[in-house]
């Protein structure tokens, strides 16, 4: 089933279960797939499942962001909703990955480009972000790429 319509029929349940955190993160993201669909040079098949992979990796970055700048403003009613609205948009992203495996297929990228230090950082991260897109957050993985390039012992 398409993305639109498994959104379609979660803000169908939510609005019977008068959810009103899942019905407005829900129509959110129907309004990105609708704007994404309707943009100027969009394909007329509608989107593509990697570019609903990516609509939704931005939406949830939007809300982690929001979230993080509410928190340094004391507003944690604010908060508590753009975590909500965080947690049901990644009820439809795959699974993350642990800080372990992350490590470790960081590693093998390092490995397989033969990078030697802080100096290949680009080199890694391009790789990197293609190959776990979707798997873990962009800034977590140059976080750690960084850190494994720093301390070549791996």
């Amino acid at each position: 089933m398409a993305l639109k319509d498994t959104i379609d029929a979660g803000i169908k349940q939510a609005m019977l279960a008068k959810d009103k955190v899942r019905l407005t993160a829900l129509r959110s993201i129907k309004s990105q797939i609708l704007l994404a669909e309707t943009a100027e040079g969009a394909s007329a098949t509608g989107l593509s499942a990697d570019q609903e992979q990516k609509l939704l990796i931005k939406a949830a970055k939007q809300r982690r962001d929001s979230a993080a700048t509410y928190k340094e403003q004391f507003r944690s009613d604010l908060e508590e909703t753009e975590l909500a609205e965080l947690a049901i948009i990644e009820e439809f992203l795959p699974q993350q990955l642990s800080e372990a495996d992350l490590v470790e297929k960081l590693v093998a990228i390092i490995q397989r480009v033969g990078a030697t230090g802080p100096s290949d950082l680009g080199k890694v991260m391009g790789v990197a972000a293609r190959e776990l897109a979707g798997q873990a957050d962009g800034k977590q993985i140059s976080q750690t790429v960084s850190s494994l390039l720093n301390n070549t012992n791996f």
